[in-house]
């Protein structure tokens, strides 16, 4: 059996900078027509290399390259319509590619204004084997809406690949001690201009592009590693590193015996079957000298997410067709870590704990059966109905903790792959929400338009659902009776019921089960998210 012990990548390099590459040899314009259309004067000196500057003297001027370029890239926009892509090549150019994505002008009040999937979509394939590619991004708005842009673009240049090239297979055949890959460098550079065609100036905009794509890369990259290569144990290594390299962070880890002996039933009861143990992991945030105004306090924010990293579905086992994906089970703590991480980088005037509830349900002799009770740290009894309903008893004693042990926190946000329904509930772009109150259901609704990471309401009436885990020995099932009852919004229930009595604050339940991939791929959903819930600069508005 072939396992790598280490993750390999694809050699996609992603900057957001202000100065274009100076070679790029492809060049893709995104915008909406209207703004491609008036800002063609600022356009076309882009399709010239700054190299050809220096190159004018016997040869062709950059002027007279525009000049040539400007029916092309006319013809182009005509081409398209309303909206949709081109690509051509350009004639006595460095820019040997010209690609350009329009933008459709008007969206639905249900979608983001940019139609971010509509640019992860476009790019996509686009330009798998270019070494040098410049994007430039244009809109009237583009202040506001460039953290969702980043993200789209981010989610086209995946990173976790386990291929290896032709040549790669030829040079292991030739020499077998030799293993280094062949593969050049792509180095995808990402410039924003306002409605004009000038180039966004606030730094602060650039950081959070910067911070949001590295974060969203992070997501996809753990979301897609198989689970030989990302264990419980390597997850919570990551995630110690990533503690380490952050200014202000304080890392806790609770593993396997531990967990059973502090009452952590649910995350231990689900990981008890797998080798590595299960484990929750801590990661606190504080920031420093932040005044807030007088008489505020900061705001304190908990992020748990479902971390099993792989789900066979326990002794209630999936069927071969439902298995296959399984790896990005975890996808939910890879959003909330990667907004987390995101977020201090950037500095974020806001208290925040992620708790990651790390596990694999694992088939074994120690696994847990249909039938069992387990005790939660809520100190409330699960009887296990459905042990492939094991992301819900992991989250429920991250919101435990939460509730139990973060002093004045405003609002605890779980995310997770929960339940195939919240696909029927609010489809494959829109993550499902549960809230306590109105107020944050409308501040996570807001947050998703911002952000481009779109999301849903679902019904939330805990006194009409609850029945559905009636126990005739224990507290409560851990999976419904009637699947055709809101089961979505039953599975966020059976979380908030865990939540400790004494607790005061708001709540919200984040089911992204369909957004959080795409073509079998993880798409790092959440990040975003996560950074506009916390008010990061181009992820909220006033």
């Amino acid at each position: 059996m072939n396992m790598n012990t280490s993750t390999r990548k694809m050699t996609s390099r992603l900057s957001f900078e202000p100065s274009p590459l100076s070679l790029p040899r492809d060049t893709i314009i995104i915008g909406r027509k209207e703004t491609v259309s008036s800002s063609l004067d600022k356009i076309l000196p882009l399709l010239v290399s700054t190299k050809d500057d220096d190159n004018e003297e016997g040869g062709q001027s950059s002027s007279s390259s525009s000049d040539q370029h400007r029916p092309i890239l006319e013809a182009m926009m005509k081409s398209i319509g309303k909206s949709g892509k081109a690509t051509t090549f350009l004639p006595s150019s460095s820019v040997s590619k010209l690609s350009l994505i329009i933008l459709p002008d008007k969206v639905s009040r249900n979608n983001h204004s940019m139609s971010p999937h509509t640019i992860t979509e476009s790019l996509q394939g686009l330009v798998e084997k270019s070494e040098n590619v410049q994007i430039h991004v244009m809109d009237g708005d583009m202040e506001k809406n460039m953290g969702a842009v980043a993200v789209a673009i981010a989610r086209a240049f995946p990173v976790y690949s386990s291929k290896s090239s032709s040549n790669t297979t030829k040079k292991m055949q030739k020499n077998s001690a030799e293993e280094e890959e062949t593969i050049k460098e792509q180095n995808v550079s990402v410039a924003f201009h306002e409605g004009n065609g000038e180039l966004v100036e606030k730094e602060k905009l650039w950081d959070s592009a910067r911070a949001v794509a590295d974060g969203v890369r992070l997501a996809c990259r753990l979301g897609d590693m198989p689970p030989a290569e990302l264990t419980p144990e390597k997850y919570a290594q990551e995630c110690r590193r990533i503690a380490q390299e952050l200014e202000g962070v304080e890392f806790e880890e609770i593993v396997g015996e531990d967990l059973r002996e502090k009452g952590y039933g649910g995350v231990f009861g689900v990981g008890m079957g797998a080798k590595d143990a299960p484990r929750l992991v801590i990661m606190k945030y504080t920031p420093k000298d932040v005044d807030v105004g007088e008489g505020m306090d900061v705001e304190n924010i908990v992020l748990c997410g479902k971390g099993v990293v792989y789900d066979t579905g326990g002794l209630s086992l999936k069927p071969k067709t439902g298995m296959c994906g399984m790896k990005h089970d975890m996808g939910g703590s890879a959003g909330v870590l990667g907004g987390f991480k995101a977020a201090v980088e950037l500095k974020v005037p806001k208290k925040i704990t992620l708790i990651l509830g790390i596990v694999e349900n694992a088939i074994g002799p120690d696994s847990v059966r249909n039938d069992d009770i387990l005790t939660m740290y809520s100190g409330k009894s699960v009887e296990i109905n459905n042990t492939d309903a094991e992301g819900r008893l992991v989250l429920a004693d991250c919101v435990a903790h939460a509730s139990k042990h973060i002093d004045g926190a405003n609002i605890i946000l779980d995310m997770a792959t929960l339940t195939g329904a919240q696909l029927v509930t609010t489809g494959k772009k829109h993550a499902g929400i549960l809230t306590k109150t109105a107020q944050l259901e409308k501040r996570i609704f807001d947050c998703g338009m911002v952000s481009g990471d779109l999301c849903f309401p679902m019904l939330y009436a805990p006194e009409l659902l609850k029945s559905e885990f009636a126990s005739k020995v224990a507290d409560m099932k851990n999976s419904v009776k009637d699947r055709g009852n809101a089961q979505s919004s039953c599975a966020g229930h059976f979380i908030e019921s865990h939540l400790d009595a004494s607790y005061q604050g708001d709540w919200v339940h984040v089911d992204m089960a369909g957004p959080a991939t795409k073509n079998e791929r993880a798409t790092g959903y959440g990040v975003a998210l996560v950074l506009s819930l916390l008010q990061a600069p181009g992820f909220w508005h006033h």
